[in-house]
């Protein structure tokens, strides 16, 4: 169960350290040009904190559980994504998004996964 949650951080650092990334890196503009509609409801100062979000989220489910200092900030990380896919979820849903829900959903319950176990029977 280790390798997996281990797998499953993995994954999720590597999606959200990506998509995190581009919302720090390009105008909101750009990102609504690729298909990132929802940026066009947000300022753009708003794309560049859940940009950042992600990106620290990222770290947190990696950095701290491989140095072991704080690990504690590995499972707080995977909760924090859980609570920033309800808000994707949220948002999606007003604009009548619906595949980007299941997207959502499906990251939401991998961040959960990850939370659960590192707060419980695996924590480190």
């Amino acid at each position: 169960m280790d390798l997996a949650l281990w797998i499953v951080a993995g994954l999720l650092a590597a999606a959200f350290g990506v998509a995190g990334l581009m919302k720090l890196i390009q105008p909101k503009e750009a990102l609504a040009a690729v298909g990132l509609a929802w940026t066009e409801d947000f300022p753009a100062g708003a794309v560049k904190g859940i940009g950042a979000l992600e990106v620290l989220a990222a770290l947190g489910l990696i950095l701290p559980a491989t140095f072991g200092v704080a690990p504690v900030l590995t499972p707080l990380a995977a909760a924090g994504l859980v609570a920033v896919m309800v808000g994707a979820a949220v948002t999606h849903g007003r604009r009548k998004e619906y595949p980007a829900i299941a997207v959502n959903v499906v990251l939401l319950l991998l961040a959960a996964f990850v939370a659960w176990g590192r707060f419980g029977p695996y924590a480190f």
